[in-house]
């Protein structure tokens, strides 16, 4: 898999263009986002990360020329209310950093998911070396900031290097390759909704793993989000529906 990666590589605008997405997608956004989760806590990072559907929205309509119903403005409204009910304590506090970097990481995902979907994949490129040339950009905008901040570890141990396959692997390779799939496949806006899958998860694993207890407002909630990201799938009825893509294994 990583050598058919290697060995295709990009060709003309795609130099560019490639290196425009790993950076939107991957690098800009990782550290952006990781800079709001250590300023803010972690229901208020959820909740301006949360305005990204809106940005697409917008983006879309711009760059896609894609109309703005007003089902999907109730949808990205109510997917922030059920992501304030889920994660919003009282107690959070604000920090101005924190609220930029989460901001700015949400402008670089949504600047990312359209410009994916305006794009398109090469003709004759598969869904995981698209992947792998993004992540490849995103690693290497990475590199600084990590040498600056952390620098490079003492000590390597055997778990260490299990951890980092399955994070290249399966949290960043495949994850993505379906990430940018689902891209092709679903509108824009559609598929930044889903998003509003991981503070939910997050509360379903505490509640389930943690023991932790579910409020009525959380359950609102999640409720809100649930209905947020169903009413954001439904299309117009003179849509027609994407054109069905090889399996991911044949995409190669």
């Amino acid at each position: 898999m990583l050598l058919a990666i290697g060995r295709t590589l990009p060709r003309g605008a795609w130099w560019w263009r490639a290196a425009v997405l790993g950076v939107l997608n991957i690098g800009a956004f990782f550290y952006l986002l990781f800079v709001a989760a250590y300023h803010l806590p972690g229901g208020v990072a959820a909740l301006v990360v949360a305005a990204q559907p809106m940005m697409v929205l917008v983006l879309g309509a711009l760059l896609l020329r894609e109309r703005i119903r007003p089902l999907q403005v109730v949808s990205c409204l109510l997917g922030v209310a059920g992501v304030v009910l889920l994660v919003l304590k009282p107690q959070a506090g604000m920090d101005a950093i924190g609220v930029v970097a989460g901001l700015a990481g949400a402008v670089c995902m949504a600047s990312g998911i359209v410009l994916t979907k305006r794009w398109g994949r090469p003709e004759g490129v598969g869904v995981l070396t698209f992947t792998g040339w993004q992540l490849t950009v995103g690693g290497l905008v990475l590199v600084p900031a990590t040498l600056l901040a952390e620098g490079l570890p003492g000590t390597v141990t055997a778990g260490n290097l299990g951890g980092f396959a399955y994070l290249s692997l399966i949290g960043a390779l495949f994850a993505y390759a379906i990430w940018f799939r689902g891209i092709a496949r679903l509108p824009a806006l559609a598929v930044s909704m889903l998003g509003f899958g991981s503070p939910l998860s997050a509360t379903v694993l505490g509640y389930l793993v943690l023991g932790q207890t579910l409020t009525p407002l959380q359950l609102a909630g999640a409720a809100a989000v649930v209905t947020a990201v169903v009413l954001a799938q439904l299309r117009p009825r003179s849509t027609a529906p994407a054109p069905a893509e090889a399996p991911l294994v044949k995409a190669l």
